[in-house]
């Protein structure tokens, strides 16, 4: 198999390259490299691997056959989408146009990574493929949550009227190694400050609640995903839910730190709970998580501190 990853050099792209090149697959992978990184695929030396740098919201160009378009390209952090909000719009629009138009004219099939932030602050707990969302489109989150629900719209458009044989993937709370230190993101901003012995800045009162996913788990639920003829929206995410309060405290035990916690500012729309039923995943993938957020925060908090995290 063949397959073009777009934002392959991104934090979930670049361990997708890995289980890609793993499973016996040939990879293109392209980014344009504005929130991904060479690092994280600077330890592949295969001849079945490609590297392309380029924007995907421009017309795409990748030679030879493709059996397969994993659409992966798009900033995800809050700080990301609040400094790039056209680059996010133009990604989810334009580069998911772009991407869709290789895999029709290539007979490749599709997979589009959405997100849970297509169900906002939802009023529907845990949240369910079925459930439309509760999104506001002109907050300061709403360049994210509308460029995915775009996003799939345009992935089902393609699929009813030019038959393109596509997948929506819903990608609840990631984490593991390769995170940017500056992501923004929970889990990488309490690390850094634990290692660090700095305060752990929790938003709000730090009772919202996530779902957090280690990162080999949502990889191969997305390997699962592509290989059954499943249109429909699935949810991959830990249904394991916690607080941010407790996600802090837990974080700081790890990291052996003595950081205190202290209180900021709630985010505009920032959703209060997040928790995916993953009923769907389980009966037709066979798929759930394995690894308990305990054991991935050890393995995460480690890596972090062998990149440096802590000076």
């Amino acid at each position: 198999m063949r397959v073009l990853v777009t934002g392959g050099a991104g934090f979930i792209g670049s361990h997708l390259c890995d289980l890609l090149l793993d499973k016996g697959c040939e990879v293109v992978c392209m980014d344009n490299l504005l929130t991904g990184s060479a690092d994280n695929i600077a330890h592949i030396h295969d001849p079945r691997f490609l590297f392309v740098k380029h924007d995907v919201t421009n017309y795409i160009v990748a030679d030879g056959p493709l059996d397969y378009v994993l659409h992966f390209a798009s900033p995800a952090s809050p700080i990301d989408y609040l400094e790039l909000p056209i680059q996010t719009l133009k990604v989810g629009a334009l580069g998911t146009h772009k991407a869709l138009g290789v895999a029709k004219a290539r007979g490749a099939k599709f997979l589009l990574a959405s997100t849970s932030e297509v169900y906002g602050d939802p009023l529907v707990h845990p949240q369910q493929e079925e459930y439309w969302g509760n999104v506001n489109p002109v907050g300061p989150r709403g360049v994210y949550d509308e460029a995915k629900r775009f996003a799939e719209a345009m992935t089902m458009a393609y699929h009813r009227f030019h038959g393109v044989d596509t997948r929506i993937a819903r990608l609840f709370n990631t984490y593991g190694p390769r995170m940017r230190l500056a992501d923004g993101r929970a889990i990488p901003t309490f690390i850094r400050q634990a290692l660090r012995g700095e305060p752990l800045t929790v938003a709000g009162d730090g009772s919202q609640t996530r779902s957090f996913t280690h990162y080999s788990d949502l990889v191969d639920g997305i390997w699962r995903l592509m290989n059954e003829p499943v249109n429909e929206p699935v949810n991959l995410g830990n249904p394991y839910e916690m607080t941010l309060l407790a996600l802090a405290r837990m974080i700081v035990k790890l990291a052996d730190s003595r950081s205190e916690l202290v209180f900021t500012p709630l985010p505009e729309d920032d959703p209060k709970v997040r928790q995916p039923d993953i009923t769907r995943a389980r009966r037709l993938l066979g798929w759930e998580p394995r690894v308990d957020v305990e054991s991935g925060l050890r393995q995460t908090i480690e890596w972090y501190r062998k990149a440096g995290a802590g000076r």
